[in-house]
């Protein structure tokens, strides 16, 4: 079937995250990358509360978060991640939440990196297929601001992102928002990401054709004979391969 359509995922997609570079903290006994030192230092003056209890609160506002991910892919905003930490030490500030979210992304923001070739390669794929973002990340707005400043944002023609559309990839409803953004039939479209379970197993669910990148995936023939899910139809090993897949 003629390709009319791609749509790719953000992070160790078309840009890289570097989780592992953030500040050290230590919670719990354990020294782990983390932007809970940063949350507590940016909101102390709102609160009062220590950094020991201060994780313990957020800590707990995100096992469930976790949980709830388990068992229905629902999206957490990061606003609203503030918001029901604020409400949980009786402290519903609005300002704090806003404070508390430019503070995690502002850090995030820091520790992505850019492929230079991929705003080129974008711009010759445009010029023969629409192309759309389809992404899990709880904060449209720094989701946006990334794509614009690695030059990337201009070649899209839609954009769906777990924020707005409330549920995380493998979610069905995360292809179905891409396959109408776009105007184009579930096999008219490739989806490209990393994530064997979020991008192949949920562009399966709708029979779309999926391309596996393996560019920043450990093991990848390993991980493959170890998957039960859907097979991917293309691995790829860099993005510059999928010109080949829309000829």
């Amino acid at each position: 079937m003629r390709v009319r359509a791609v749509s790719l995922d953000l992070f160790d997609t078309l840009v890289d995250i570097h989780m592992d570079r953030l500040p050290l903290v230590e919670i719990g006994g354990r020294r782990i990358p983390s932007t809970y030192g940063l949350l507590h230092a940016a909101s102390v003056h709102f609160h009062g509360l220590d950094f020991e209890s201060f994780a313990r609160e957020l800590g707990k506002i995100d096992r469930e978060h976790r949980e709830r991910l388990r068992r229905d892919l629902r999206e957490l905003p990061t606003l609203e991640r503030f918001r029901l930490l604020g409400r949980g030490i009786g402290l519903p500030s609005e300002e704090m939440a806003h404070v508390l979210t430019e503070t995690h992304m502002g850090e995030l923001r820091k520790h992505v990196t850019f492929v230079p070739e991929h705003a080129e390669l974008l711009a010759r794929l445009h010029r023969r297929v629409r192309l759309g973002l389809c992404s899990n990340f709880s904060h449209s707005d720094t989701a946006r601001a990334i794509l614009s400043e690695a030059g990337l944002l201009e070649h899209f023609d839609a954009l769906v992102i777990s924020m707005d559309v409330g549920f995380y990839k493998p979610r069905r409803e995360m292809f179905q928002s891409a396959i109408e953004g776009l105007g184009v039939a579930p096999h008219e479209l490739l989806h490209v990401g990393d994530s064997l379970e979020a991008d192949v197993a949920g562009g399966a669910g709708l029979e779309i054709p999926t391309v596996w990148l393996t560019r920043r995936v450990a093991n990848p023939a390993v991980q493959l004979e170890a998957w039960a899910g859907p097979k991917p139809s293309h691995v790829i090993a860099d993005l510059s391969e999928l010109e080949s897949l829309v000829a």
